[in-house]
């Protein structure tokens, strides 16, 4: 990562790679500003196209990735009903993958669902259904070019922070069974995309996530339910 925060050269984009971190929270406000608080982010992005799921968002830029938070504005949401079981809590991983028809693909073979699709000009997506790939709402998207990222808003890079959202620590009761199931969808051990399971009957979900964080004091900070590892550098999929 550049030390303004943009992407650094080089980029492998055949690889599949997480490019957005999703939490669900009541207070979206609160959550959005403790981020920006205590981790040094930017100005959001507020997504309008997010009210066709009952929902508003603060979309943060990392680098070339994104945090995302989303809180319910209407009854019977997902991200409501997971908030009324856990609280405020993580709720989505978004890959960027190279070859989507092909990952597509494998969730089908997996038995795997999808809840959503969108096909544009600059970005063709698929939500997989939590309840097949466990631990959280998975997106497989293909932005066009690869280094853009329409979620972002425009001219996210002028508001990006100099970090980067590195991998997700997901709690789930068969870790290694969930983890077979992801690196089947992916195509690549999901410790290259920065995916680490742990086991836990509570199933939390996401618990941590990864960030790099250069020239800054590392540690651990918990905001949204969720607890941010800071590193001094590139640590999964280095």
């Amino acid at each position: 990562m550049a030390p303004n925060g943009q992407p650094s050269g080089g980029r492998d984009h055949a690889l599949s790679r997480i490019r957005q971190a999703v939490l669900a929270a009541s207070d979206l406000d609160a959550v959005a500003g403790r981020l920006r608080a205590e981790l040094g982010l930017h100005e959001p992005f507020a997504d309008p196209g997010v009210a066709y799921f009952g929902l508003r968002n603060a979309v943060f830029a990392l680098g070339d990735t994104f945090l995302e938070v989303v809180s319910p504005i209407q009854d019977g949401t997902a991200a409501g009903r997971l908030l009324e079981q856990r609280g405020d809590c993580g709720y989505m991983v978004m890959f960027q993958v190279a070859a989507l028809d092909a990952a597509r693909a494998r969730a089908a073979e997996q038995g795997v669902r999808e809840v959503f699709e969108v096909d544009l000009d600059d970005m063709t997506e698929v939500h997989l259904h939590p309840k097949d790939m466990r631990g959280a709402i998975v997106s497989l998207s293909s932005p066009q070019p690869p280094t853009s990222w329409r979620w972002g808003g425009e001219d996210w890079e002028r508001r990006s922070a100099p970090l980067e959202v590195l991998g997700v620590q997901i709690e789930v009761s068969e870790p290694t069974e969930v983890e077979d199931r992801w690196q089947a969808v992916l195509g690549a051990p999901t410790a290259s995309a920065g995916v680490q399971f742990t086991g836990d009957t509570a199933e939390r979900g996401i618990v941590e996530i990864t960030l790099a964080a250069a020239g800054r004091a590392q540690g651990l900070v918990e905001i949204g339910g969720v607890r941010f590892r800071l590193v001094a550098d590139r640590e999964p999929g280095a």
